[in-house]
């Protein structure tokens, strides 16, 4: 089956009807501070009794906006270091476990990414991601190879692309803030706009159990640049949360009264 099908599939397995209006949404987000203005803006609150098992450091923020059930989780805190649980485990561990405990008719994945001048991105810029792919799972025998990869494509979503404008990109992930030679080489063969920590792995999860998954990322720096990119992160993280925030505000107001097949 080409990707393509496997998206709409997932779509269709999804919803049991794509005529079936959204719910319920999960949007993932892996750092505090790019999930708490949204927190805010849809008026939600932690839940005192959380729906994870016990011991996570895992966070939903949940609430009611318009026609819709929004779930806001973020990985929560490192128990030991006290750091923002990003990367491609907590984000595998927190989507399946919403999935198992919500059950949501879609997901949005959510965050800061850098960005490829050569692609055309700068910062501030948000891409909805048409594809995503590992950058930095390396199997080189046949067929293992493809599925260190792990190529998917998005959930289509042409009639929102249109209407709030935004920019598209294929999105690579893999585990490190910076981009070794040989990451470099891995994401060029993702013809890849954007890099994240994430969105990947939420990928292969939404897709197994046949969520349909938007990915909404924000540029906090450019890769290829002459800046380092940690220090670049930093000091654009606070600016573009804020552009990352109103797009994904853009994007639940879009979703809400439609049903997947109607994005």
């Amino acid at each position: 089956m080409a990707p393509h099908d496997e998206a709409v599939k997932v779509a269709e397995e999804t919803t049991g009807t794509v005529s079936k209006p959204i719910s319920t949404i999960v949007i993932i987000i892996a750092m505090q501070t790019e999930a708490l203005p949204l927190v805010t803006k849809f008026n939600l609150v932690e839940d005192p009794n959380s729906v994870f098992p016990k011991g996570v450091p895992w966070v939903r923020y949940y609430g009611t906006y318009k026609d819709l059930n929004i779930n806001i989780i973020w990985p929560g805190k490192d128990p030991a270091l006290g750091v923002d649980c990003v990367g491609t485990v907590s984000a595998s561990l927190v989507t399946y476990a919403s999935i198992q405990a919500l059950q949501p008719d879609l997901i949005i994945n959510a965050g800061t990414a850098g960005g490829f001048k050569e692609k055309g991105a700068g910062i501030g810029d948000v891409y909805v991601a048409s594809d995503v792919a590992f950058h930095d799972r390396r199997i080189p025998i046949p067929v293992f190879d493809l599925y260190g990869v792990c190529a998917k494509r998005a959930l289509s979503t042409p009639n929102l692309l249109k209407e709030l404008n935004l920019k598209v990109g294929k999105l690579s992930t893999g585990d490190s803030l910076d981009m070794s030679p040989i990451d470099e080489k891995s994401i060029t063969a993702n013809d890849a706009t954007v890099k994240d920590m994430e969105g990947a792995a939420v990928a292969y999860v939404a897709e197994l159990l046949s969520v349909p998954t938007i990915f909404v990322k924000a540029v906090t720096d450019i890769v290829d640049g002459d800046k380092p990119t940690a220090e670049e992160f930093l000091q654009n993280l606070i600016a573009v949360t804020a552009a990352l925030d109103q797009a994904v505000t853009r994007v639940v107001e879009f979703v809400n009264g439609k049903c997947v097949a109607e994005l």
